[in-house]
């Protein structure tokens, strides 16, 4: 048997991961890769990447010269982040996969599964980096050091038992480094690109995917001033914010509306200016809409959270902090509120000195500390500019 730490990586097919285990087997690890198989609905479709992504995953554990096992957790992902998924989507609200499957597939059944194994760690190639801090005795998610490729808005959900028995080796470099490291140890998938998107939906057009699981339920697509502009496919296939896909690309604002919109300074408004998902309204069926990427009903000033989740196990104390309200968002100043009790769990209020745009419900607000990613929880609603 073996002395050195065992460590399971989880190998996707993609670089980040096999450098991960290329990395840990160069700092001594005994190494074992898992390919994760999540999802089986399209294994025959041209969408579907699996199979391929196996064949790179066994190609990579061949070249660095470790073990690669074949899991299946596809019928713990359809019970515990598809069927949310779907839930919230009929809800009228937008989820966020890629949280729920880092909290309840990768992070549980795959840690579960590793332990089972005799591993110490689990490993992913995630960009993020986790950190012991000697003064409090806990485990601390930080940003990964590339600002451009950070995940821990992703991870914000991981407790103190997840934190501790994972490592991110590739959150201390930069993607460039991490190609080259690739190229440098003749790894097949050296140039391989990132994959996009949800990985039970692939490159597939997402209505199309979310018709076969959601009922179509046609209404009114609305302006400000309650002119019916045209008819949206069902509320579930829209998310705010959205401004392609809306169908009513040649109306004009009228008379108030595009009064308002110039005073705001938007030259040429109502002729060419975008229309944008602004408001749903679940109980009468009507999508609002608004011409003007700044438009008052686009941004808000603050945000309710349900469902909070802090990684150090106890929500931070009230006070000036840096949130993000979606993945691909620079860090805005914010405060967090106290409840009426004094705390800020299980659910917990965000205000922002600087107006925040398309804060969308089901989408998650993560927390920050300086690199210090604090946890977070789901979007319930949001209060737009009156």
């Amino acid at each position: 048997m073996s002395s050195k730490p065992r460590v399971v990586v989880g190998l996707s097919g993609g670089v980040d991961s096999a450098v991960t285990a290329h990395l840990l087997k160069q700092q001594g690890h005994e190494v074992i890769g898992i390919f994760m198989k999540n999802w089986e609905d399209d294994d025959d479709s041209e969408y579907c990447s699996s199979n391929i992504d196996f064949v790179d995953a066994a190609a990579v554990a061949d070249v660095i010269g470790i073990e690669i096992e074949h899991v299946n957790f596809a019928a713990d992902y359809k019970d515990r982040v598809f069927s949310e998924f779907v839930r919230e989507y009929q809800a009228g609200r937008t989820p966020n996969p890629d949280i729920l499957c880092n909290a309840e597939i990768k992070f549980k059944s795959f840690l579960d599964h590793a332990m089972r194994l005799g591993a110490e760690k689990i490993a992913t190639g995630h960009y993020a980096r986790v950190r012991l801090n000697e003064t409090t005795g806990r485990h601390e998610l930080l940003k990964g050091l590339d600002p451009s490729k950070d995940q821990s808005y992703f991870l914000h959900r991981l407790n103190q038992a997840q934190l501790a028995k994972t490592l991110f080796p590739v959150g201390e470099l930069h993607k460039t480094e991490v190609r080259r490291i690739a190229e440098e140890i003749g790894l097949p998938n050296a140039k391989k690109k990132d994959s996009t998107g949800i990985c039970f939906i692939g490159e597939r057009p997402f209505r199309e995917f979310l018709n076969r699981y959601i009922s179509k339920e046609p209404g009114p697509i609305k302006d400000p001033t309650g002119r019916t502009i045209g008819q949206h496919v069902g509320l579930s296939f829209y998310t705010l914010g959205q401004r392609q896909g809306l169908g009513i690309g040649g109306v004009k604002a009228k008379g108030a509306e595009m009064e308002a919109l110039r005073a705001r300074g938007l030259r040429g408004a109502g002729e060419h200016t975008p229309w944008f998902v602004a408001r749903k309204d679940i109980e009468n069926n009507t999508l609002w809409v608004v011409q003007g990427h700044d438009h008052p009903w686009l941004l808000s000033e603050s945000l309710q959270a349900d469902d909070a989740s802090w990684c150090a196990g106890v929500p931070p104390t009230p006070g000036h902090y840096a949130a993000k309200t979606r993945y691909r968002q620079a860090d805005a100043l914010c405060q967090l509120l106290a409840g009426a009790d004094g705390s800020t769990a299980p659910g917990f209020g965000l205000q922002f000195p600087e107006a925040q745009w398309a804060v969308t419900p089901g989408q998650s607000a993560v927390l920050y500390d300086g690199e210090v990613c604090l946890g977070g929880g789901v979007i319930s609603s949001a209060s737009a500019l009156p």
